[in-house]
């Protein structure tokens, strides 16, 4: 499946649309907005796959608000896609069949804080930021961290983990209970505060992840982590990829509890240092990151380094001073902008798999060789403590011949990453750009989702055309 099939425009209920976008328009008067431009703001815009926007977008205020805009498009078969600050890379907002968008901007209050528990209630349209700016005086954050500010509501919607997912986990791990508009507008509450329970099916967990085609996330209750007393960050070059990930492999399997552990290849290094002003050595280098103590991050660097010689690398070099720590991190978190760079007046073709730690530096290697082979130009950054990595593709929209090698390539990453008992994505999400990958890798899973698809949503409403083919 190409990218004409993948982004192919499903059927369009025009004459539901317009029913639906008559009674929004008088409910909600100016937060129902028609504008071309803010539809097109609304759709896919970060990536290769086109702009589809939706018909209308409205801006609810509260999870009532939620359901009635949804019961008015299940009323009249109208496609729902709700929207946190579209920062997802797959497709996933696009409104390929039209159909009403559901911005979660003004939804984005903490609810409560339950500071002796460990966790907080938080509406979905809050960022990542603006959260943990929030608990900053607590003494507690939220540690989950994919590098963009996205919305707290879409982090659950897509499963995201990101830097510190090696320590503390992903979404499915911090999301304890959610509120939830289904798709015939009945408003639902999965889960408790409880830290574990036994108590039926695990709704929470199903509908993270489920980017939006099972239902409409309206609140989130979250497990917190208290701010480290400690955290130690540094850089480690080394004379190639292979030994960069081997080093990896053995911090992960000697049990030392790295926080974040970020591999960037040389081109990646160079494209940072020329975007954030940095002047790292241009090689393969690992950006890592301890929390805890100061003896025990003292204690945990120096161990790394001691593994890190043994696989070949430079002088690692760590600092506890926040400002320098900072800016090693803002400059991995500006790594897409920053390979733009290297070559102006392209576009950027981001994505990303995940393979068994043990299989990593295999697979990258592979995808290095395969890279060159090619003829593209692609740097590597990946979240490699848990075996997760990104190649961001450098391509000409409009050279066809490019783009066939591009979408070959990628490919190629795809079913490697799948034959090493890995995955088409570790945590970009399925969307409509990974669709085609899912046979391979779920086999006969996939027709179940199908039918816990059409099971929950049965007029397929719920941001269609992404995950799961109906």
């Amino acid at each position: 499946m190409g990218l004409a099939a993948v982004q192919a425009t499903m059927d369009r209920n025009e004459t539901g649309i317009r029913t639906v976008i008559g009674i929004l328009g008088a409910r909600f008067a100016d937060r129902c907005v028609l504008s071309k431009a803010v539809r097109e703001q609304h759709a896919h815009t970060t990536t290769w796959i086109e702009n589809q926007p939706p018909d209308a977008v409205v801006f609810p205020q509260s999870t009532e608000e939620v359901a009635e805009i949804v019961r008015a498009c299940a009323a009249h078969a109208v496609p729902v896609i709700a929207f946190g600050t579209g920062t997802s890379l797959e497709g996933h907002v696009n409104a390929p069949a039209g159909g009403i968008c559901i911005d979660m901007a003004r939804m984005n209050a903490v609810v409560k804080v339950n500071a002796e528990d460990l966790d907080c209630v938080v509406q979905p349209g809050i960022t990542r930021k603006q959260l943990n700016d929030y608990l900053r005086d607590t003494g507690l954050f939220f540690p989950i961290d994919p590098g963009a500010d996205a919305s707290i509501g879409g982090m659950a919607a897509t499963r995201a983990s990101g830097t510190n997912a090696v320590r503390y986990g992903t979404m499915k791990d911090n999301v304890l209970a959610l509120t939830a508009v289904m798709p015939d507008g009945t408003i639902i509450k999965t889960g408790t505060r409880a830290k574990k329970s036994s108590a039926g099916y695990d709704l929470t967990r199903l509908l993270v992840g489920s980017e939006g085609t099972l239902g409409v996330i309206t609140e989130l209750t979250l497990r917190l982590q208290g701010i480290p007393e400690a955290i130690a960050g540094g850089v480690c070059p080394f004379p190639d990829v292979e030994s960069a990930c081997n080093a990896v492999i053995m911090t992960i399997q000697c049990g030392i509890p790295v926080a974040r552990i970020e591999l960037a290849d040389a081109l990646q290094v160079k494209a940072c240092n020329a975007y954030s002003k940095l002047d790292l050595e241009e090689t393969p280098t690992l950006f890592l990151e301890f929390h805890g103590t100061d003896a025990g991050v003292k204690e945990q660097s120096e161990l790394f380094a001691e593994i890190a010689r043994d696989c070949g690398s430079g002088a690692f070099v760590w600092t506890v001073k926040p400002e320098e720590r900072t800016k090693l991190w803002q400059a991995r978190h500006d790594a897409y902008w920053a390979c733009l760079g290297l070559r102006p007046g392209s576009k950027c073709f981001t994505t990303d798999v995940c393979v068994p730690i043990s299989r990593l530096a295999e697979c990258v290697g592979a995808t290095r060789a395969d890279i060159e082979e090619s003829g593209l130009i692609a740097p590597i950054v990946g979240h490699v403590g848990d075996g997760n990595f990104h190649t961001s593709i450098l391509v000409d929209m409009d050279d066809p011949d490019e783009m066939a090698r591009v979408e070959a390539f990628a490919e190629r990453l795809n079913w490697r990453a799948i034959e090493m008992e890995g995955t088409c994505t570790g945590e970009h999400g399925v969307g409509q750009g990974k669709m085609k990958y899912l046979m391979r890798e779920h086999g006969a899973a996939l027709e179940v989702m199908r039918t816990l698809k059409m099971a929950i949503d049965p007029q397929n409403i719920m941001n269609p055309g992404k995950i799961v083919p109906i």
